[in-house]
């Protein structure tokens, strides 16, 4: 029997959703990966380095394809069935399902202020990231499939009792609907460590692509790119060559930057107007400091945050109170720092005769 997977079947990829929660009705529509809007806006980090290999010309934008193989998680395409069972359930799902294909992939995130994501993948935050209607591409690229992929650290039990079903039974549509699952199951499911990627994956089908070299690559028209968002780290030079970019694209521009107000990342465009990501897109700020253009909560007719407040009397006030200093001029704040450690946290290990 033919193991692998039909190209039509291939082409079906993203549609085993559909499939899957006839398997395991527990998954929402949200994780089918749903939009009422339609346009669905998501993002790709990426390094600097490869600003010219993405933006090849400025009528495409090329993106990454890769096998689940080469992902960075030795555990892609695991979460199927519950592995621990009857080992002639186990056969029969080998028989059945056998090795998974290997689909080429590209990944993106739902959120373009995940800051892991800008730490992992663009660069220690030195890179950027490219914001995309998924309408466009799906539109552009009709034989490829996208869904949210969901965070577990179990397999599915009804995917594990479609198993049994189509090892017992034994009808063809039993075998249909697990074969279909396990690929929906291997392809968009993960284990939790990874949620903050918050990760919906395109699965590309192989017309689609162009291969350079050992790189399986797509290339999506720039029309489909709504903005340019640069990392918090980015030099000079690479902002001002990503908003030239942008101006080329006819798409807008943001940097992402790091507050000291609050833990949230905010974003301003080439306009210098503060935005911030309201879970589906990029809108402008309610209010903001504006000294240093942070969002901050809307209160009375406050104008900056309480950071750009402070002024000299509050810095001279402050320094008055403060009884270290006093310590430090009468040259006793190292002792003092010393005994306070020994005390809270015991004796230095030397002092204790211990290496």
């Amino acid at each position: 029997m033919n193991n692998k997977i039909g190209k039509k079947k291939r082409k079906l990829i993203a549609e085993a959703a559909s499939a899957a929660s006839t398997v395991n009705d527990e998954k929402s529509e949200a994780q089918a990966g749903l939009d009422p809007s339609g346009d669905r806006r998501i993002f790709k980090y990426v390094s600097s380095q490869y600003i010219e290999s993405v933006f090849s010309s400025p009528e495409l934008v090329t993106l990454k394809c890769s096998l689940p193989k080469d992902f960075n998680d030795p555990y892609e395409l695991f979460l199927t069935i519950d592995f621990d069972e009857d080992p002639g359930a186990l056969a029969f799902y080998a028989d059945v399902v056998g090795d998974l294909d290997q689909l080429p992939t590209t990944c993106f995130s739902q959120s373009p202020d995940v800051i892991p994501m800008w730490a992992h993948y663009a660069e220690n935050h030195k890179g950027f990231a490219i914001e995309f209607s998924e309408a466009c591409l799906a539109d552009m690229f009709s034989g490829s499939g996208f869904q949210d992929v969901s965070y577990t650290d179990t397999p599915s039990d009804g995917l594990t009792d479609m198993l049994y079903r189509a090892f017992k039974i034994g009808k063809h549509r039993y075998h249909y609907l697990l074969r279909l699952g396990v690929y929906n199951a291997a392809y968009f499911t993960k284990a939790t460590c990874w949620s903050y990627e918050r990760e919906r994956r395109m699965v590309a089908s192989t017309s689609e692509l162009r291969s350079d070299s050992e790189l399986l690559l797509l290339d999506a028209p720039s029309h489909c790119v709504r903005s340019i968002i640069v990392g918090s780290r980015a030099s000079n030079e690479t902002k001002k060559h990503l908003l030239k970019i942008s101006e080329e694209l006819k798409c807008k521009y943001f940097e992402i930057r790091i507050g000291k107000s609050s833990a949230n990342p905010y974003f301003i465009d080439a306009a210098s107007s503060p935005h911030i990501f309201d879970g589906s897109n990029l809108i402008p700020a309610a209010s903001h400091c504006e000294a240093c253009l942070e969002p901050i909560p809307p209160k009375g007719s406050r104008i900056q945050c309480s950071w750009c407040q402070i002024d000299d009397q509050m810095k001279q006030y402050a320094a008055s109170r403060n009884s270290f200093r006093m310590l430090d001029h009468a040259g006793l704040l190292d002792s003092y720092v010393e005994g306070m450690d020994k005390i809270t946290m015991g004796s230095p290990k030397s002092d204790r005769g211990e290496p």
